[in-house]
């Protein structure tokens, strides 16, 4: 019964999300997309917005580490953004399995307790929900008045908008919601089996209290900050290397990453698929074409997709030069 569920874990991410993917560009056009790679993307845009996606998995790795502290517990800086890189990595594969890894890593290689690791896990989750909570109450509050100008000048309403979405458009967009809803509940269901004993709870509500006893508060709210400022400059300096987005403004980016970003908590290998609908979606929105739009979409997701590869092949290497602390 445990080999089948890990199959479906597998299998299930996977099916959802080359679904909706076959679903979004069964009628693409593929030779513009040979076109943009071969010569219409700039791509210096692109190499540009590496470093950023770097360093939001750097920051995260130095906050992860701060969280620990209170605890008694002390990794390695270079362990605890290996851990963070080869989560984002094994999360391709199997979704929200890095959350589990990455603390699997630091118990290996420097001896901080699982549990523990758990617990400032689902404390960091917290803050980065709050984080995007208020950045969403700012772009909606900020967007609305763009939103009403844009009805008004082009004469259509917010109803004939919706109505471009065809029936597989609003499938696709209730079972996104239901995923989401349900993969909370799962990893609710998750922890709360994984501290059944009452030393793993003790470690676990360790680990969501230690915040309130973080050193260097400002430092620690600095890199919370800093890590979603980098993932929103990985994601807006890639709008230049494309003609239908390099004018759209940091607005629209803004809209788009906040939405993308809620994309992405449906079960599917970083968010493709889900992510991919919803970034057209706004840039639809903004009027960018259809088809500009998912192609958008697609070069820019596959691209910073394979870097999160990367990041993970690197920290498998340099992983297996690290030598584990002496217990």
């Amino acid at each position: 019964m445990s080999r089948l569920r890990s199959i479906i874990q597998i299998l299930l991410p996977l099916v959802l999300g080359g679904a909706i993917l076959w679903w979004m560009y069964r009628g693409f056009d593929w030779g513009t997309l040979q076109a943009a790679i071969s010569g219409e993307v700039d791509w210096t845009w692109m190499w540009l917005s590496f470093p950023f996606g770097i360093l939001a998995q750097v920051f995260r790795g130095i906050r992860w580490r701060q969280a620990l502290h209170p605890l008694g517990e002390h990794p390695r800086l270079h362990t605890s953004i290996n851990a963070i890189f080869l989560s984002y990595a094994s999360s391709l594969v199997v979704p929200r399995s890095g959350e589990v890894l990455r603390c699997g890593v630091l118990k290996r290689y420097d001896g901080v307790s699982f549990s523990r690791g758990v617990g400032t896990v689902v404390t960091e989750r917290v803050i980065d929900m709050a984080i995007i909570a208020v950045l969403s109450a700012i772009v909606f509050l900020l967007q609305l008045p763009v939103f009403m100008d844009f009805f008004a000048r082009t004469g259509v309403s917010l109803s004939s908008f919706m109505g471009q979405f065809t029936p597989a458009g609003w499938i696709v967009t209730a079972i996104c919601g239901l995923l989401i809803v349900l993969t909370g509940i799962y990893l609710l269901r998750r922890y709360e089996l994984f501290a059944r004993s009452r030393s793993v709870l003790s470690d676990l509500r360790d680990g969501l209290l230690s915040i309130r006893q973080i050193d260097g508060m400002g430092y620690f709210l600095f890199n919370s900050v800093a890590i979603w400022i980098c993932y929103f400059l990985h994601f807006y300096l890639t709008f230049f290397c494309f003609k239908s987005t390099e004018g759209l403004g940091l607005d629209v980016a803004l809209v788009a990453f906040v939405v993308g970003t809620f994309a992405v908590l449906v079960p599917t290998p970083n968010g493709a698929g889900p992510w991919h609908f919803a970034v057209k979606t706004v840039l639809m929105l903004y009027g960018v074409a259809g088809a500009e739009g998912a192609l958008f979409a697609l070069v820019v997701h596959s691209v910073q997709t394979l870097l999160v590869a990367v990041l993970g092949l690197y920290a498998v290497a340099a992983l297996a030069l690290t030598k584990p602390r002496d217990p």
